[in-house]
């Protein structure tokens, strides 16, 4: 019943935005009395919470794999990043930019998320770094690295209000150009 809840909570985020997210429309979603719901999960602040948390542990899970999945060889650079485009325009990506949006405004939901977001950075951070061999000893690596996931993250936001394709893959055709160069990768 819970899984079913949370998986409501982030399609009604995807499809309603947050503040066309409601418990009574979660509960008839996941085919669940009001009682149930709220037994789970007291308020929409906890169940929309719980819920992007959830997501963000699964999509923590398939970005793992993705990036394990990339061959190594010629333009593994680009292929890790669609991997990383690909995790941004996802679905649960929209959800959690519905509640982030949310929190800017709201202290108690901004205080549950800001450490999620803490620490799913910290974890995507970890995996690109990883993924791309980057040596952050090098001066000015972690900054690329960063500046990679910022604008992934930035192409993920413009594909919510338009089809962004082939744009976003002309730019990280570019950012592959430019991440082999400094990080010297060849090929």
């Amino acid at each position: 019943m819970r899984a079913r809840l949370l998986e409501a909570t982030v399609d009604c985020l995807v499809e309603r935005g947050f503040a066309g997210t409601t418990t009574t429309l979660v509960s008839e979603r996941a085919g669940v009395s009001r009682g149930a719901q709220l037994h789970h999960f007291p308020t929409k602040n906890d169940l929309v919470v719980a819920a992007v948390e959830h997501v963000t542990m699964v999509r923590a899970d398939e970005l793992r794999a993705a990036v394990a999945g990339v061959p190594s060889g010629e333009r593994r650079t680009r292929q890790v990043l669609q991997v990383l485009a690909d995790h941004v325009t996802s679905p649960a990506f929209t959800a959690a930019l519905e509640l982030w949006v949310a929190a800017r405004t709201d202290p108690t939901l901004l205080a549950a998320v800001a450490p999620l977001e803490k620490r799913v950075g910290r974890e995507t951070h970890r995996l690109t770094v990883e993924a791309l061999g980057a040596d952050e000893e090098v001066p000015g690596i972690r900054e690329l690295v960063q500046a990679t996931l910022d604008l992934v993250r930035g192409l993920g936001l413009a594909d919510t209000v338009t089809d962004d394709r082939r744009r976003r893959a002309r730019i990280l055709d570019r950012w592959a150009e430019v991440l082999d160069e400094r990080l010297g990768v060849a090929g």
